[in-house]
This record gives structure tokens, sequence and C-alpha cells, in this order.
């Protein structure tokens, strides 16, 4: 899941980044509102982690702008403050969830979870395109019916990949959607992490499901119509 992290203190910011990266979270992170509210704006995300109190715009501006523009990503409030004002005001502003500090990472990812089942549906969670089954709440993967085993890493890339089969995309955009915008560019882990993967995919369906677009990066490709 590819999860935007809204946090101004520095130690919390660094524990939870970890601590979701760790359970397989592609956490996508910044310290203050004003940058925030800009990538909510500009990418697609699973679900939205949201400090109330941060530079810029605050988190509850932050919530009221993205909804009124039709951003329905879930967010989850995050703060030290825990009065039921506060509660009450992000839930009427279209909230999904609010937690206070201090907190266990393993109880946020349990609720990044649950907030994207809820707004999402079960039956959106499991990816299917060709043989290739792909469920993001279980992170398990088949391919004609016959269980894959990936790292965390593969299954964040081939899961970026399968959500828009057909669409190219470059390294570049692979490597800030899976490793982080604060990736060497210049490196080629992006073509190892797909011969990784190809080669737990390929001998159990030859179809050659990623493609090579060469100079430009990859693709998941589109099966073809059934006649």
């Amino acid at each position: 899941m590819n999860v935007l992290f809204v946090e101004d203190e520095a130690k919390i910011a660094n524990f939870v980044r970890a601590g979701l990266k760790e359970q397989g979270f592609v956490v996508d992170y910044c310290d203050n509102g004003d940058e925030g509210y800009l990538r909510a704006l500009d990418n697609e995300y699973d679900a939205i982690v949201l400090d109330i109190m941060v530079p810029g715009k605050d988190g509850l501006s932050i919530l009221k702008q993205l909804r009124q523009k039709g951003r329905n990503a879930p967010v989850i409030l995050l703060t030290a403050r825990n009065e039921l004002d506060d509660r009450l005001s992000g839930l009427n502003l279209g909230a999904d969830d609010y937690i206070a500090k201090p907190f266990f990472v393993e109880e946020l990812a349990a609720r990044i979870h649950a907030v994207v089942r809820r707004s999402a549906g079960d039956r959106q969670n499991l990816l299917a395109v060709g043989p290739i089954k792909l469920d993001r709440i279980t992170r398990e993967v088949t391919c004609n019916q016959q269980a894959i085993e990936l790292t965390s890493r593969e299954f964040n890339l081939l899961e970026y990949l399968m959500r828009s089969p057909g669409r190219v995309f470059t390294r570049t955009q692979i490597l800030e959607h899976v490793w982080g915008y604060d990736f060497n560019p210049n490196t080629n882990v992006v073509d190892v992490c797909i011969q990784r993967i190809r080669k737990k995919i390929d001998p159990i369906d030859e179809a050659g499901w990623i493609e090579s677009i060469r100079g430009v990066g990859y693709r998941f490709r589109k099966p073809e119509p059934q006649s």
C-alpha cells in the first residue's frame, strides 16, 4: 500500500516510517502541511496518515480541502491531543479514523488496513490480471493458482505495475513509488528486481506479463480480449 505520512516530529516520523516499511508499506513522507496537501492532490494514495499539528496548513485544514476537492483517500488523524472536540471535528470533516500519541506502529498499521478495507471494499483489494492474482491485504500472490513467494519490495513493485495494466512506467516513477524519492535515480535496482519477479512468474506462465519498453521502463501487459 502507498501511504502518505505527514508528521513534523522527526523522532516519531523516523520510527513510524521504519515500522511501516518493515510491514510492507510504501511510505511517502513530508514534514509540513503545505507540501503534504500538494502531494495528496497530485498523487493517488491508499491512505493518508496526517498529524493535526504540523507547520503550514494544519491537519484539519488539509482534510477539509481534500474532501472539498473530491479526494477520498482514507485519512487517519494523528495527534498528541485526545480531546473529544478534536476527534469530533476531524470525523465531521471526513476523517476515517483517529489515533492519539503515543501509539504502537502495529496498531497504526492495523488501522490503515481497516480503513482501506472499509473505503475500497474487499473486492478492490484483490488485483487480478490474466492468470496472476495479488491480494493487497494478505500480500499473497498466485499465478495459475500456484503460490509465488515475493519479497516485500518485489510485491510492491508487482502491485504498482498491476494497478495499471498497459501503462508504461519509467524507472524513475517506479523508484519514487516503490523505493522512495531519496533513492539514486541512476541505480539499476529496478531492473534487478524486475528480473527476480520474472524468474518466479515465467516458469509458471510463459506469456511474459512484465514487458520491457526499451529506453523507457516497464509495463504489465494487458490480457488479450477473449472472443
